[in-house]
């Protein structure tokens, strides 16, 4: 219902509703899964599906040498993949990408064992608990080390700062 509400907000804002549709859509699939299955639990089973994915991209990125953090953050600011031969940027993007796979794992292993007991009340409260409070920290600090490493370069000879 909220889903539905917050969307609605959106479309009388005149804001795009594509992340409101997007979250409408995600708990669309979740709630046929505990329809179908009978189980309440169920509802949570997308989630745990995006955070392993998620996870175990991040982990395996970093294994063969190419954390998606980095990728992600080489295009995002024009550096492309010249971020590598830059010993800071790639041990900073590196730890970022460790960070958030962290997150994602460490979801999985805090709500995997709910999901297994059946405890409904506790995986709702663990999901909302370990959603926003951890992600938005997580994000604040992405991007203070991101801008630590990738400094405004001074304004040349005869140009002004402004």
């Amino acid at each position: 219902m909220i889903g539905v509400v917050m969307a609605g907000l959106r479309v009388a804002a005149r804001q795009t509703v594509t992340q409101a549709v997007g979250g409408l859509v995600g708990i669309g699939i979740s709630a046929v899964l505990a329809l179908l299955s009978g189980k309440a639990e169920d509802f949570y089973l997308s989630g745990f599906w995006i955070n392993g994915v998620y996870g175990g991209a991040l982990v395996i990125s970093i294994i063969v040498g190419w954390p998606l953090i980095g990728l992600a953050v080489g295009f995002l600011v024009g550096d492309g993949v010249n971020w590598r031969s830059d010993p800071s940027k790639r041990r900073v993007l590196t730890l970022l990408t460790a960070l958030w796979a962290g997150l994602f794992l460490l979801r999985l292993a805090v709500e995997l064992p709910l999901y297994y007991a059946g405890n409904v009340a506790w995986l709702g409260a663990t999901k909302l608990l370990m959603g926003i409070p951890l992600y938005a920290p997580l994000l604040i600090v992405s991007w203070l080390m991101v801008r630590s490493v990738y400094r405004p370069s001074p304004p040349a000879d005869g140009e002004s700062g402004n």
